[in-house]
């Protein structure tokens, strides 16, 4: 697969953060210009040392996803330097409450996945779509999660937020289609490798791990959560990484509005 995404121009913003920076860092192994974008100077730099250290070409910027005027200039620099952009990956996580049932959720910790997530989707997606289409196809690619079809309780705002993401992906690629640009969303489980690579999920499922009596890597690796997937195991970075880097690549040409299912079997197409 080496050089599947030769002469790309990619954008990652969360390019700090776990699937962000695995993503990057594939991007860049199969021949894209990665760009990454992040609030967190000195993770995105740790990235960037590892892609320059295996050849890769990469730049950073500090930026918030959800300051829109600092987003849209920053995919305009990147535009008018490199010619444009052809793939825009939104990585960036939003910390949120998993666990607490209605009665004792508040309005704010509802909205909070909902307006930090959405906010950003639509802000990035904005800021790159025109700059991305006609002779060079364009993709962008969301991330969602599981919580988009479970019927459970305790995951209301996270739910709601997860099954937006994934709307928002399909009426895009409708809208974005004609420009020859294609949006697919990725649906991973919980990442088993995530908390190691210092993911937010490590704070998020430490209150689930600790009433099961667990650390949260056993909670991942042999935990319900695992043992409720058809493939008894959580998916891993380097898959969710390496999917992205197909979608994006042109022999996923025909692959646009759609979510790509990397849940082990937790959901059933």
């Amino acid at each position: 697969m080496t050089g599947l995404l030769d002469g790309k121009n990619a954008v990652v913003y969360g390019g700090g953060g776990a699937i962000g920076a695995a993503t990057a860092r594939v991007f860049a192994r199969e021949g894209a210009r990665v760009f990454l974008a992040g609030r967190t100077q000195a993770k995105l730099d740790a990235v960037a040392q590892d892609i320059a250290a295996a050849g890769g070409t990469v730049e950073t910027a500090q930026v918030d996803v959800l300051d829109q005027q600092a987003v849209e200039k920053h995919a305009d620099e990147i535009a008018a330097a490199v010619g444009g952009i052809d793939i825009a990956l939104n990585a960036v996580s939003v910390i949120h409450d998993q666990g607490t049932l209605l009665a004792d959720l508040s309005l704010e910790e509802f909205m909070r996945p909902i307006d930090g997530f959405l906010q950003g989707l639509f802000i990035t997606s904005k800021a790159v779509a025109r700059h991305m289409g006609g002779e060079r196809p364009g993709v962008i690619l969301t991330l969602s999660e599981p919580g988009s079809k479970l019927a459970v309780g305790g995951i209301l705002g996270h739910g709601v937020s997860a099954a937006g993401k994934e709307a928002f992906t399909r009426l895009l690629a409708a809208e974005l289609a004609p420009s020859n640009v294609r949006v697919i969303g990725i649906r991973p489980h919980a990442v088993v490798d995530g908390p190691a690579a210092g993911s937010y999920t490590k704070d998020l499922f430490r209150p689930l791990a600790e009433g099961a009596g667990q650390s949260v890597q056993e909670l991942l690796e042999d935990g319900g959560m695992a043992q409720s997937t058809l493939l008894k195991r959580l998916p891993t970075l380097s898959e969710v990484a390496e999917a992205a880097a197909f979608l994006a690549s042109d022999r996923a040409a025909s692959i646009t509005g759609t979510i790509t299912n990397l849940t082990a079997g937790t959901l059933t197409d």
